[in-house]
């Protein structure tokens, strides 16, 4: 297999805290520091999020400049993809930082469990949030937490609602949604190639322990993978994670173990249709 694979990098999300793992970067500058490393490990895509001076998820959009900024200028050519998650903010303060027109966003287009609530993303504002990426020209992640998520992805493509090829990924591993399980992800793998065709991309994230076997069954099938410290603050059940360059560095390793070289920013661009 010689296909290149994209590594993203989710360097903080809005769950691990330093004292989780003193590695999490929280502040602006441990964020662009930390991506810096990363993208220097392999990483072609940053996923981001941003905390408040208490060390607290925001969707405030002028720290996402500020981030945006900072990773523009050591890693000039990185993806920047900005996250309207459901932690960050509720309706439409989810997607306050599209206008700053990052390449990339998340977008997750249905609500699912997540551990203590219920993650909701309601039909209204999926629909606002899709028809502002096409606004500022911002290439949607589809994030499925959910089998019915990859549906509702093809009905919004054929309405309109997603321009080019939507890019799928997986997510696995969340306590109360899609567990980690390899005949789930074959079904997932298929349902992408058949509702979008073979040719379309798409990436897989393991939470916590699963991120490294998510990893895996994802580079080792031809879809790209995604790491870092929001998903899973450890190395293995008895070591935490030094970094996110650290995490980035396992994926390269795989990439390695099955022959598939590491995306380049600009072969990145090429395959998502950036």
């Amino acid at each position: 297999m010689s296909d290149p694979c994209i590594i993203c990098v989710a360097i903080t999300g809005s769950v691990p805290t330093q004292a989780d793992n003193p590695a999490v970067p929280v502040t602006l500058s441990e964020q662009i520091e930390s991506t810096h490393a990363a993208y220097e490990a392999g990483a072609s895509i940053a996923h981001c999020h941003v905390r408040d001076d208490e060390g607290k998820p925001t969707a405030d959009p002028d720290r996402y400049a500020a981030l945006m900024e900072g990773i523009k200028t050591h890693c000039p050519d990185m993806i920047v993809q900005l996250s309207t998650g459901g932690r960050s903010g509720a309706g439409r303060e989810r997607g306050g930082m599209l206008p700053l027109r990052p390449e990339m966003a998340s977008l997750t287009v249905g609500s699912n469990n997540f551990p203590t609530r219920v993650y909701e993303n309601s039909p209204d504002l999926v629909d606002w949030l899709s028809s502002e990426m096409i606004k500022y020209n911002v290439k949607p992640e589809i994030e499925a937490f959910d089998l019915s998520h990859i549906f509702h992805a093809a009905l919004m493509h054929k309405r309109g609602q997603l321009v080019g090829t939507p890019y799928v990924q997986f997510v696995m591993g969340v306590k109360n949604a899609m567990p980690a399980d390899r005949a789930v992800f074959d079904f997932y793998r298929a349902t992408v190639e058949r509702l979008f065709g073979a040719d379309a991309p798409w990436c897989a994230a393991g939470v916590g322990p699963q991120q490294i076997v998510v990893n895996e069954w994802a580079i080792s099938t031809g879809g790209h993978a995604r790491t870092g410290l929001e998903d899973n603050i450890r190395l293995d059940k008895n070591t935490l994670a030094p970094s996110n360059a650290a995490l980035v560095q396992r994926t390269v390793a795989l990439c390695e173990k099955y022959e598939r070289p590491v995306a380049t920013t600009a072969e990145a661009r090429g395959i998502l249709g950036l």
